[in-house]
């Protein structure tokens, strides 16, 4: 599914992706792995492509704090950034589970593998317009409205190249905004 088409998860819609997916369903079998990939897609705000060339030794130990430090696949921008000490317990914790080492891949599966299991799900839970990317969406709304909708936080954490395309990505219209302003009047 083309990413221009895919609508950010609400977070019911992301736990019962993920639930469904960690217990499977009719017609298919639960997937810890991919459930994991999207996860850390929600969590981390990557690209599924990123996420699944991951290695428990791309995160590194920074003193108190862990960082990750790539390059974007798609972009080809260098990235470095922090992964909150419950996200790389939550990625550790897989990778012991599943007998995974610092060297080998977390994920060693394709991208369109994901995309079909995915679409087995969202389709078993009748969602549409959802595909891996509505999880990078799902991470930039929530980071967009649990920091009092700063744009430019969601900007930098994306690394889109302006800000507009950050806000048509996190579905910021011009009716949206015009909306805003008709509530703001404050006229004395």
């Amino acid at each position: 599914m083309a990413n221009k088409t895919t609508v950010a998860l609400t977070q019911q819609q992301y736990e019962d992706i993920i639930q469904t997916m960690k217990n499977g369903g009719l017609g298919f079998r639960s997937n810890d792995r991919i459930a994991t990939a999207l996860v850390i897609e929600a969590n981390l705000g990557l690209r599924i492509e990123d996420i699944l060339r991951l290695r428990l030794r791309d995160i590194i130990s920074d003193g108190e704090r862990y960082r990750l430090d790539l390059t974007e696949q798609k972009t080809k921008k260098k990235r470095v950034f922090t992964v909150p000490f419950p996200i790389y317990q939550y990625i550790r914790l897989y990778a012991v589970d599943h007998g995974i080492n610092e060297k080998e891949l977390l994920f060693p599966i394709q991208e369109r593998t994901v995309q079909k299991y995915l679409k087995k799900v969202v389709d078993y839970l009748g969602y549409q317009n959802i595909g891996t990317h509505s999880f990078r969406k799902f991470f930039a709304t929530e980071i967009y409205k649990d920091n009092g909708y700063d744009i430019a936080l969601v900007h930098q954490l994306l690394q889109h190249s302006s800000i507009a395309i950050t806000q048509r990505y996190i579905g910021i219209s011009s009716q949206m905004q015009e909306k805003a302003l008709q509530n703001h009047i404050k006229l004395l």
